[in-house]
């Protein structure tokens, strides 16, 4: 069986509707099972700026009517409000509600088993939000839709790969919420993925939460209370986890492959390395979701978009990654 992949378009007035044709319409993925869930308006109106290759639209209403050839790009319409009043660049509330469609869409045909995995192009959260959709971001709205209560976000690269405690909250409101449990079920997750995608023993890194990990509780008492006994419950269970870790050396330490992948505290604390070494070829994946979720490693970039100027690699990348783990 073909094992299909839905591409959403992300938020219609950012880069994503150029990079996704820039990363189907010609190269590896040129003519790969890939149906793209978006305006396809708007694909026309990035096709005839020629910012992009050259491709074949092909209207479909569900993924089994594909075609997949070199040069097509198979679209399920999710039509705009108004697409001719759409703004590159700009924060619109009709934006915003087909980044909100088009992952809903994509979602119920994953969980109906006719697409097997789904890639995201960025979204905007403010645009998200003026639509009326409250959600932090695509993790929290994908557990949303799925029904997903443990989850959490994954960031990846050959050389790196980090899994979050926490993303889209307050640094305060992070340290009032911080638990074992929470802590455990990411290390668990940790390794589950780790395993899903070919690692027979992995290994894994636990970050601190304060500088140089608390420094045996001068520098603030989370790791004592919360993150070594975490470490130690699991492996008990019997899993390969080192920590606390501290935060500034443990992400080199992995990067060299010392580790495998290392558990973050919170949302820079992992993003912030992992862009900085991978920034052009991460993939976000979602990880504790009934099927693979995979997403290009940057934001709407609105000051770029329909310029031509999008580096199209980490969507290219996030749809081979599904492919591979579908």
């Amino acid at each position: 069986m073909t094992k299909i992949i839905a591409v959403t378009m992300g938020d219609p007035a950012g880069i994503g509707p150029e990079i996704i044709i820039k990363a189907l319409a010609d190269g590896e993925l040129s003519g790969a099972p890939v149906v793209v869930v978006g305006c396809a308006q708007i694909l026309r109106r990035i096709l005839s700026l020629a910012i992009t290759p050259p491709a074949e639209l092909k209207i479909i209403d569900r993924p089994a009517d594909a075609q997949f050839a070199p040069g097509v790009i198979n679209v399920i319409d999710e039509p705009l409000q108004d697409p001719a009043a759409l703004k590159a660049g700009l924060v619109q509330p009709q934006a915003g509600d087909l980044a909100y469609r088009c992952v809903k869409r994509a979602t119920e045909l994953a969980m109906a088993g006719e697409a097997q995995a789904i890639a995201t192009a960025p979204l905007n959260k403010e645009a998200l939000h003026s639509a009326g959709h409250i959600y932090p971001g695509h993790t929290e709205l994908l557990a949303k839709l799925t029904h997903s209560r443990d989850y959490a976000m994954v960031l990846y690269t050959d050389r790196l790969k980090v899994i979050h405690v926490s993303t889209h909250i307050a640094l305060r409101q992070f340290l009032d919420t911080l638990s074992r449990e929470r802590v455990e079920t990411v290390i668990q997750m940790a390794d589950t993925f780790l395993r899903r995608v070919g690692y027979a023993h992995p290994r894994i890194a636990v970050a601190g939460v304060n500088p140089h990990a608390g420094e045996h509780g001068l520098f603030g008492d989370e790791e004592i209370t919360i993150v070594n006994p975490s470490v130690e419950a699991m492996r008990a269970r019997g899993l390969d986890v080192t920590g606390a870790c501290p935060p500034d050396t443990v992400y080199l330490q992995t990067y060299e492959g010392q580790y495998d992948i290392v558990v973050a505290m919170y949302h820079d604390q992992g993003h912030i390395p992992l862009k900085l070494l991978g920034f052009y070829d991460g993939v976000n994946i979602t990880a504790g979701l009934p099927f693979i979720r995979t997403s290009a490693d940057h934001g709407t970039a609105f000051d770029i978009a329909w310029t031509g100027k999008a580096n199209s690699d980490s969507m290219a990348i996030s749809i081979k990654l599904a492919m591979q783990l579908a």
